[in-house]
């Protein structure tokens, strides 16, 4: 299977810098259907409004929602428990990253980041490994 032949795949990208936002669209988009999101408020009102990714990579510093508030309120909800998060963030202190993982994050990734090692992790949440 390629990442072409996955156009049912969803990803929602939750980041507040715009440039970084479009870079990761570009990266993801041959995965799937790649939205994004200016930061945590408005990725849960896509979420809610009916488009359930199947990955949800974020920030954790944004404007009105921060991606731990995003991923605790996901993880209230037993529909939108199981959609698994990657956080991409320059916050990298092992208290931060501890903080991530007991937030609900499956995968932890600190700003800069490596883009194959992005690509992997993706690639495994999405099965496509």
């Amino acid at each position: 299977m390629t990442d072409t032949d996955t156009p049912s795949r969803r990803i929602l990208i939750a980041e507040d810098d715009p440039d970084l936002s479009r870079m990761l669209k570009m990266l993801l988009n041959s995965m799937g259907d790649v939205r994004t999101a200016n930061d945590g408020m408005d990725a849960y009102a896509q979420i809610r409004a009916g488009f359930v990714p199947d990955l949800l990579i974020t920030d954790v510093m944004m404007p009105r929602m921060d991606g731990i508030a995003l991923v605790r309120r996901m993880k209230q909800d037993k529909e939108l428990a199981r959609i698994p998060v990657l956080m991409l963030t320059a916050k990298s202190s092992p208290k931060d990253v501890i903080g991530g993982i007991n937030a609900g994050a499956k995968h932890y990734l600190t700003k800069p980041f490596k883009q194959q090692e992005l690509l992997d992790k993706v690639r495994h949440v999405l099965g496509l490994a």
